[in-house]
């Protein structure tokens, strides 16, 4: 495990911290003290115009479509900069389209789709959204139903997508359909790429138990989108599919300890403020939080070496999937008990995202902690349940025999 970034990756880091110092007013304190929503996606928006200006999106692009031709290694220095500031690494579409889909193409695309999207990707012109879920395939993405048929040089899609994240804000959306109904599973699987302003899309917001409405139900119906924009060849989706998967790991191993041991300072504000830092048991427990944060931030540093290394991402992942996410469940329910009668009312503002923690500089409001704590159940279950990463580490690492599948 290496966690020595080197002088050239330092020297980018001095260039990170001009911007903020440029960019931000002298009084900042992260974004999640902007205390209206509405303000705080103003700044989104103002944010994401800043990065643009100052070629700190796409990172590692090559410059021909934009980019700076980094290498991960300053992304990860990037992202841990802006978490420390509390300023987003884009706006509220880019995880989709530069971090998945752009990434992606660059793997997988012909030189005419990187050519056409990944510019228009970091411009924002383009915003994207993912569709992968079903009602019937979640954990299980092999069993999705929508298909999508080759007709007159266009693909005609029919299906149902939920869960899509974003999809109210964007404009395209890659979907993953069943081109060859025949095929086993996951082997007659297409990787498309489909504008959403047509006829017959239809995106239905779904209200969380937070307020929010961050995920949305998607309906294709006979949905069209030019035959080239298919990823990769026809019926080999799935190969496609598991390579984008693999961005939405790495640079967050380095980041989510930062924004968990910020979380966990808040639970300290809050111990302080209730009088109950004095109490034994309660400094027993915030004890055991930090040691777990610690843990994290290292566990994080060893999946990241791999990561910088070019290794696929194998266990480690797996491992801190289910350590952050169930550490939160136990961090959050702290909060709820240092807070007290307090969060039977809410009042104040909510978290400003609906995943991981509250964003850095949040108030101890009784409307953010109980957020968070909601978002914190939410936390076992996307990206992968806390039972499907018990079920890789159980066969993949200690090879404990396989649970039975009910297709078998």
């Amino acid at each position: 495990m290496d966690i020595e970034y080197g002088p050239d990756a330092e020297r980018f880091r001095e260039e990170i911290q001009s911007v903020l110092a440029e960019e931000l007013p002298a009084d900042w304190s992260g974004i999640g003290a902007i205390p209206d929503i509405e303000q705080a996606n103003q700044f989104i928006e103002h944010w994401r115009e800043v990065l643009y200006r100052h070629t700190l999106l796409g990172l590692t692009w090559p410059t021909e479509y934009g980019g700076r031709g980094l290498t991960k290694l300053h992304q990860v220095v990037l992202t841990e900069e802006f978490a420390k500031a509390g300023v987003p690494v884009g706006g509220h579409n880019d995880t989709f389209g530069i971090k998945m889909v752009g990434n992606t193409l660059l793997r997988w695309g012909t030189d005419e789709q990187k050519r056409h999207f990944l510019p228009r990707i970091l411009s924002g012109e383009y915003r994207w959204c993912q569709g992968y879920s079903e009602p019937n395939a979640g954990s299980d993405l092999a069993s999705l139903s929508t298909r999508a048929t080759a007709r007159d040089g266009e693909w005609v899609i029919n299906g149902q997508k939920v869960w899509t994240s974003q999809a109210q804000r964007a404009n395209w959306i890659f979907v993953l359909a069943r081109t060859d109904p025949d095929a086993p599973k996951n082997r007659g699987l297409s990787f498309l790429l489909v504008p959403m302003g047509q006829p017959g899309l239809q995106v239905r917001p779904i209200q969380s138990a937070t307020g929010d409405s961050e995920f949305n139900e998607v309906f294709l119906d006979d949905v069209r989108t030019p035959v080239d924009n298919v990823v990769g060849p026809v019926n080999s989706g799935w190969q496609v599919a598991q390579t984008l998967l693999g961005y939405e790991r790495g640079d967050e191993a380095a980041t989510n300890p930062i924004l968990f041991r910020a979380e966990f300072d808040r639970i300290v504000a809050l111990a302080r403020e209730t009088g109950a830092d004095s109490d034994p048991v309660v400094r027993q427990k915030l004890a055991q939080l930090l040691i777990e944060v610690e843990i994290m931030r290292y566990l994080g540093y060893r999946v990241l070496t791999g990561y910088l290394a070019g290794s696929a991402p194998g266990a480690e992942s797996s491992v801190s999937k289910l350590y952050w996410s169930e550490y939160h469940k136990r961090a959050t329910d702290l909060a709820f008990e240092l807070a007290g009668m307090r969060v039977q009312a809410d009042v104040g503002r909510r978290p400003l995202r609906g995943y991981r923690t509250d964003d850095p500089g949040a108030p101890n409001t009784s409307a953010s902690w109980i957020g968070s704590y909601i978002n914190a159940r939410a936390g076992t279950i996307y990206a992968g349940t806390s039972e499907v990463q018990r079920n890789i580490l159980a066969e993949a690492v200690l090879g404990l025999p396989r649970e039975p599948r009910v297709a078998r």
